[in-house]
């Protein structure tokens, strides 16, 4: 069954939470913030899966300076399995950069150098997540997925991403939906 995109039913600025049924691939557990989504297809990134590295290390791998902060000590995250070699950092404020996109009232997704040398200052973003990669599905592909019961959407919070531990956004993206993880089935069915 293919289903056709209506603007009425963009996912933009939602959570794709993966279902049971994904836990053998890249997205198993994964929570995925919906960047676009119109009839061309989807971009988000992956907002729970860590890397072995730190925002810090990443800045002085690119030769950034670094200033001290704690801040720059989170890790970096697997954004998505496209471009794993492009960073994204999605973060909250007004202010946007060279290569910057306002999604939605609370979040920006910026992938320009000029932020980096601001992370971690007082011109940088208060609260970020830096990812590496991206999360994209070609025009009805999203739509067919969930259809297929690989995905629920709820609303994005910036507090889950900005203020929640990245193993622990998953399982409270799901309580926001009013369940737990136990009650959740790999089996897909339809009424």
């Amino acid at each position: 069954m293919t289903v056709k995109f209506s603007s009425s039913l963009s996912l933009a600025n939602q959570f794709l939470i993966a279902m049971p049924s994904m836990d053998e691939g890249y997205f198993g557990r994964s929570l995925t913030y919906i960047c676009e989504h119109d009839e061309h297809g989807a971009m988000g990134l992956v907002v729970n899966k860590q890397t072995d590295v730190s925002v810090r290390q990443l800045l002085s791998e690119i030769e950034i300076p670094v200033p001290e902060n704690s801040q720059l000590k989170q890790q970096v995250l697997s954004g998505g399995p496209v471009q794993t070699d492009r960073g994204f950092v999605l973060h909250t404020g007004n202010r946007l950069w060279s290569s910057s996109l306002q999604l939605e009232k609370n979040f920006v997704v910026t992938t320009s150098k000029d932020i980096l040398e601001n992370l971690g200052t007082d011109e940088g973003p208060q609260e970020f997540v830096m990812t590496l990669g991206y999360a994209g599905w070609g025009a009805g592909q999203l739509e067919d997925e969930i259809a297929n019961n690989v995905w629920l959407t709820v609303e994005a919070d910036p507090e889950l991403i900005f203020a929640t531990p990245a193993e622990k956004r998953w399982e409270m993206a799901v309580k926001k939906l009013g369940i737990t993880s136990a009650q959740l089935s790999a089996i897909a069915g339809h009424a």
